[in-house]
C-alpha cells in the first residue's frame, strides 16, 4: 500500500470547513471524491489541519493510502480533473509509509489578512478581513513580543478545558503592510519566510499579513489572538495588553474571534526522513 501526500489550496468560502459534515460540502469530501474517481476505491483522506468553514488554503497537506500504480507526481494532474476550482492540488509526492498529515506534522504557519483601506477592491471580497478603519500597524508589531515561546495559551482557545493540553509554543510572530500580489502563490511557500516577506513589503499597501509559526495551534487561536490585535491596532489597547492577556489565562480577557475569511493555513512542515517512500 502506497502513501501519497498532497499539498492542497483551496478559497474555503463556499465549502464547511475541510472535515466531511452531514448538512454541507466540505473540502475533504471533494478531494475523496476524485481520490475514488481516480483509482477507483474510496480513499480516506487525512489534512493536516481541519479548517473551518469560510478559512482558506495556500499550503494544506493531505495524505491518502493506495494501491494505484499511478505515478505519485502524476497524481497532481488527475485529482485536479475531477475537483472543482476553488480547489487546487499543488503537489503529490509519494511519502514514508509512516508519514500522518496530521500527527507527523511539527510546525504550521498561518497567515491572517486585513485590508485597511479606505475602498476595497471586490475581488477580495471573502479573502480578507475589511477593518473598519485605519490600523496603527506599529501598535501591533509592539504587542507581538509577548505571544514568542512556550505558554499556556488558553486564553485564545474558543474550547477550554480540551481533552489535552492548552501549551503550546510560538516560534516566530510578524505583522506587516504588504503588496496585494504574489500572496496568495503556493510557489512562495517553499521559500525562506523572511525572504518571501521582504519581497512583498509595501508599506503604503493597505493590505496587512500577520503571520505565525508554532509546533501546533488550539482551536480558533489564531482568530482570537487576531481579534486582540485589532483593539491594540485601533488604539482602544495599548501593546502591554497582549501580554496582560497571555498573563491572564483567561479567555475573556482577549479580544474577539476574528472572521474566518481572512485566515489562510500557509505552510505545514514534517520530518525530512518521512518526506521519502521507504
Amino acid at each position: 500500500m502506497r502513501n501519497i501526500m498532497l499539498t492542497v489550496a483551496y478559497n474555503g468560502s463556499a465549502y464547511c470547513g475541510w472535515q466531511i459534515q452531514p448538512n454541507g460540502l466540505t473540502v475533504q469530501e471533494c478531494v475523496e471524491r476524485a481520490t475514488e474517481e481516480l483509482t477507483g476505491t474510496r480513499c480516506n483522506v487525512l489534512c493536516a489541519g481541519r479548517t473551518d468553514s469560510g478559512v482558506h488554503s495556500i499550503g494544506q497537506v493531505a495524505s491518502f493510502r493506495t494501491e494505484s500504480k499511478i505515478e505519485a507526481t502524476q497524481f497532481r494532474r488527475g485529482l485536479q480533473r475531477f475537483l472543482p476550482d476553488d480547489i487546487t492540488i499543488v503537489r503529490s509526492q509519494e511519502v514514508s509509509a509512516e508519514f500522518h498529515a496530521t500527527y507527523s506534522a511539527v510546525r504550521k504557519t498561518y497567515r491572517y489578512l486585513i485590508f485597511d483601506g479606505q475602498v476595497a477592491p471586490p475581488f477580495l471580497n471573502k479573502l480578507v478581513h475589511k477593518s473598519r478603519g485605519p490600523l496603527r500597524v506599529d501598535l501591533m508589531q509592539q504587542a507581538l513580543p509577548a505571544l514568542l515561546g512556550t505558554h499556556d495559551f488558553r486564553c485564545f482557545e474558543t474550547n477550554y478545558p480540551n481533552k489535552a493540553t492548552s501549551v503550546r509554543t510560538i516560534e516566530s510572530a510578524t505583522l506587516s503592510r504588504l503588496s496585494l500580489w504574489g500572496l496568495w502563490t503556493p510557489e512562495h511557500q517553499w521559500q525562506p519566510i523572511d525572504a518571501d516577506r521582504r519581497s512583498h513589503e509595501a508599506p503604503d499597501s493597505p493590505l496587512i499579513c500577520f503571520e505565525i509559526t508554532a509546533d501546533g495551534f488550539l482551536y480558533n487561536m489564531v482568530r482570537a489572538i487576531v481579534g486582540t490585535l485589532l483593539r491594540v491596532g485601533t488604539e482602544r489597547r495599548p501593546p502591554a495588553y497582549m501580554a496582560d492577556v497571555v498573563a491572564s489565562l483567561d479567555r475573556g480577557t482577549a479580544g474577539s474571534t476574528a472572521p474566518a475569511e481572512g485566515l489562510y493555513l500557509y505552510r505545514v512542515e514534517y520530518p525530512a526522513e518521512l518526506l521519502s517512500a521507504d
